[in-house]
């Protein structure tokens, strides 16, 4: 069966077309991503603008016709945090839905977190035991944790990387006092988390996916993901912390410099940094573990066991 997912990301809309039957991994036949920067297309009032819908409407479409091209059996189509987000984001999903053809849901953020750790669950397999994972996105960052595919402890934040670059830092590189005001905010917001997951036990695995991450873990010196995803890669915390330090002392342009970092993520890339510098301090992980299944192919993986059970 080949199934197709339509992410409407905070950064990037991304088709991932892959082939799939009942007990076998996904693998994977097609990839189209798109940058739109949803969430800089925003208005004062948090609102999708009409450009913005204009744009994202000829995208969807754009990504339907090559699902079709591509021979895909199912296609699903979610949004993230910037359209659940937006001030009119029950209207503009109305109008994409209808425009596009596309049966457009938008993704809750615990579920977004659930879907995320079903995946690092499966790509790592029981022997993990008690998982931890952490995904940055452009809007949002997720928590979970558990021993099961259904993790005990969710939590998802607005601590996107793209998010907190237009809210919070106003120059390029940011100030010293943009960045630490800025620490002082993600603190806040990931201690409440922490009791959480205090009680369901320490983590026998802590794993991290997404582009902020996979680009710290390259910059720390991780292989390249040309060398495939099998190759372990692994970010530590102290490391971290002064990739961080250095991240945010340089301007969007010099980061791009860096292996890892893309053009079109490099402006943003020190706002993650913070993000994910200070949740492994105070989720007190001495490294975690970078994972190639995120949030995509938890769609998938749960729309095969839902159509394969049906």
């Amino acid at each position: 069966m080949r199934l197709g997912v339509i992410d409407i990301g905070s950064n990037t809309v991304h088709l991932l077309v892959v082939d799939a039957h009942v007990g076998g991994q996904p693998l994977p036949a097609a990839s189209v991503k798109v940058p739109l920067r949803l969430v800089e297309l925003l208005d004062g009032d948090g609102a999708l603008s009409a450009e913005g819908e204009r744009i994202l409407t000829e995208c969807i479409i754009q990504m339907s016709v090559r699902a079709d091209e591509l021979g895909v059996d199912d296609l699903v189509a979610f949004a993230t945090s910037a359209l659940r987000d937006a001030a009119n984001s029950e209207a503009v999903l109305a109008r994409l839905r209808t425009a596009s053809g596309v049966a457009l849901d938008v993704l809750p953020g615990q579920d977004e977190a659930r879907l995320t750790f079903l995946a690092v669950r499966r790509w790592f397999g029981w022997s993990a035991g008690h998982l931890l994972a952490l995904d940055i996105g452009g809007g949002s960052l997720e928590i979970a944790a558990g021993m099961h595919e259904d993790p005990d402890v969710v939590s998802s934040l607005p601590l996107g990387a793209s998010r907190l670059n237009r809210d919070w830092f106003a120059n390029d590189p940011p100030k010293r006092s943009e960045v630490t005001a800025l620490r002082r905010y993600v603190r806040a917001q990931i201690a409440p988390v922490v009791s959480k997951l205090y009680v369901v036990g320490e983590p026998t695995r802590a794993v991290a996916t997404s582009k902020t991450f996979r680009s710290l873990a390259r910059i720390a010196g991780a292989e390249p993901y040309s060398r495939g995803p099998y190759v372990r890669r692994v970010l530590r915390r102290d490391a971290l912390r002064e990739i961080s330090t250095r991240l945010c002392k340089m301007s969007a342009a010099e980061r791009c410099d860096l292996p890892g970092v893309s053009a079109d993520r490099a402006g943003q890339l020190a706002a993650g940094s913070v993000v994910a510098s200070e949740a492994l301090d105070l989720l007190n992980l001495d490294e975690v573990e970078i994972c190639p299944w995120a949030l995509r192919e938890g769609i998938i993986l749960r729309r095969l066991d839902w159509l394969t059970s049906a």
